[in-house]
């Protein structure tokens, strides 16, 4: 067999260095389907590794160029649209994986759809190819944990109903700690929705309780499930899938906490056991008809809940790709969440000797294209802004809700406007209203703008671009300290010195800082574009 040598060394660290897998790999080799390759950890036996793209085909596959923190559910997921999963032995150290599939088919298959489509975990580019070996024999007693992922995963699968504890054998996923799951999602670009979360997770079983939040500048969620075995099945099958293509990833743990109390049904927190319970905070109450529903559904506990269009269906999301793309050009909004929703955002305890429509402009508008903006008359620390359409006031709400605006922490909620009505001809409101219809300023109008990709919370970390040559990392830092905050760091990009990173101390001086200076003319006719950064410094 002519192939390259590679090293194995998978031992991996989870919370009781339980081992990987122990493996015997049976091979047309005969020296090879004896080799033993364990997964210990500094056990580094030389294990004749893969080989060329166009081997003979087999129902093994070799995985290359795995990302470090990768986990099994989602090697699997890769070969779950293309039929039944049969074993997995990941190689951590060496950043491989060897997926078996039930059949030669199945694996030809899912090789021509990936060598079309080049296949990507974690936004990184990986490597699929036929296997020398013709089957994977794992040792069951090492390779516990990738086996118990297997066995939820598949059951999930073939299961069209949300899984009663009993669906899977109670052997096949160790006993939860928890009904409770505290799940955070990276790369929020589109608003996720607590009726969005209820649909995903409802496919595990009768969902209880959610309550919404936003921690660390992170959209967190609580949800209870009746059953703990329900929601270790969520986590494995949902643990690092993203719910629209390539954005919204869930991360999933279980909570310390063993019932959620739920005080009001909203759109931040639901209790669906207690459709009686009030709105509160101003919110509309849940319509009688819904409540009804949602009690009916939690009764039900064996149907299957109703598709919400764009909802995921485990791990596989078809029309997400399209959906995420014309939603990019800003054609549509996302599925399952109203773009025609709400457009209008009511602002509340702003700094009222502060504010002004132009600040509250150039803040909202990095989550959306804002229309227009009203200060109230009689209560100047409140004001309505209404936004290009419903995902983006949802973006903006979930993202600025909570967050610090010249010494205040503002309150972001959705508004019973549809409009924000401007002053009558001739009369003067003292400049409190303002129209921004035809704004050259709006981030978003170009259809397939990059700016739908590099959405991101507040942070203290600044990107700033469209610098001219002439301005020096200097000017910047003089430029930024002016606004009244510290400048911790900064840091031109090595190729492109246009632009730059730069952190202050605080998320609120960055979002002061970008109140102040995005749009500030450098000269040279360059108008600095200043947005938050996932990146630190």
């Amino acid at each position: 067999m002519d192939g390259i040598v590679t090293e194995v060394a998978v031992g991996v660290k989870r919370g009781s260095d339980e081992l990987l897998s122990g493996s015997v790999l049976s091979s047309p080799n005969s020296n090879m389907s004896n080799m033993v390759v364990t997964a210990n950890g500094n056990d580094n036996k030389k294990f004749k590794g893969e080989d060329k793209m166009d081997g003979a085909p087999s129902r093994v596959l070799h995985i290359r160029k795995l990302p470090g923190e990768v986990t099994e559910t989602e090697v699997i997921a890769l070969g779950l649209p293309f039929g039944k999963v049969t074993n997995i032995l990941m190689l951590k150290g060496k950043n491989q994986a060897f997926l078996e599939l039930a059949t030669e088919e199945a694996a030809i298959t899912m090789v021509n759809y990936y060598s079309a489509v080049t296949p990507h975990l974690r936004n990184q580019p990986i490597y699929i190819q036929y296997s020398n070996h013709k089957e994977l024999k794992t040792d069951n007693t090492l390779n516990q944990r990738a086996q118990a992922v297997l066995q939820a995963v598949t059951a999930v699968q073939t299961a069209n109903t949300p899984l009663s504890g009993t669906t899977v054998s109670e052997s096949a996923v160790t006993p939860a700690q928890s009904p409770v799951l505290r799940i955070i999602i990276d790369n929020m670009y589109y608003p996720v929705t607590l009726d969005v979360l209820h649909q995903i997770f409802s496919k595990f079983g009768a969902v209880l309780k959610i309550i919404t939040f936003t921690k660390n500048n992170q959209f967190q969620a609580l949800l209870q499930y009746g059953d703990p075995v329900n929601a270790q099945q969520a986590k494995l099958a949902l643990d690092g899938q993203n719910i629209y293509n390539a954005c919204c990833t869930l991360r999933i743990d279980f909570s310390k906490l063993v019932n959620l109390n739920v005080k009001y049904n909203n759109d931040k927190s639901r209790d669906y056991t207690r459709p009686d319970l009030p709105s509160g905070d101003g919110q509309p109450a849940l319509d009688p008809a819904i409540a009804a529903a949602f009690a009916k559904e939690t009764s039900l506990l064996g149907l299957p809940v109703a598709a919400v269009p764009g909802a995921l269906s485990p791990l596989a999301i078809p029309n997400a790709a399209a959906a995420a793309a014309a939603a990019a050009a800003g054609r549509v909004g996302m599925p399952g969440v109203s773009a025609g929703g709400n457009t209008v955002l009511l602002v509340s305890n702003l700094n009222e000797e502060m504010v002004t429509p132009q600040s509250l402009f150039t803040l909202f508008g990095v989550y959306g294209d804002v229309q227009r903006v009203k200060i109230l008359y009689n209560k100047k620390d409140s004001a309505l802004i209404q936004m290009a359409d419903g995902n983006q006031s949802q973006l903006a709400m979930n993202h600025l809700n909570g967050q610090k605006m010249y010494g205040k922490i503002i309150r972001v909620t959705l508004s019973k406007h549809q409009t924000v009505q401007l002053p009558r001809e001739g009369l003067d409101d003292q400049g409190l209203t303002k129209d921004f219809g035809n704004s050259p300023l709006h981030r978003f109008k170009k259809p397939g703008s990059k700016n739908f990709q590099n959405i991101f919370p507040p942070s203290a970390t600044l990107h700033l671009s469209n610098i001219p040559p002439s301005v020096a990392e200097e000017d910047l830092r003089t430029l930024f300290a002016n606004t009244g905050g510290t400048v911790k760091a900064f840091k031109f990009f090595q190729r492109d010195h246009k632009m730059a990173l730069l952190q202050m101390a605080t998320v609120e001086e960055a979002i002061q800082a970008l109140i102040d200076l995005h749009n500030y003319n450098l000269g040279e006719n360059h108008h600095l574009r200043v947005s938050f950064s996932k990146s630190t410094i």
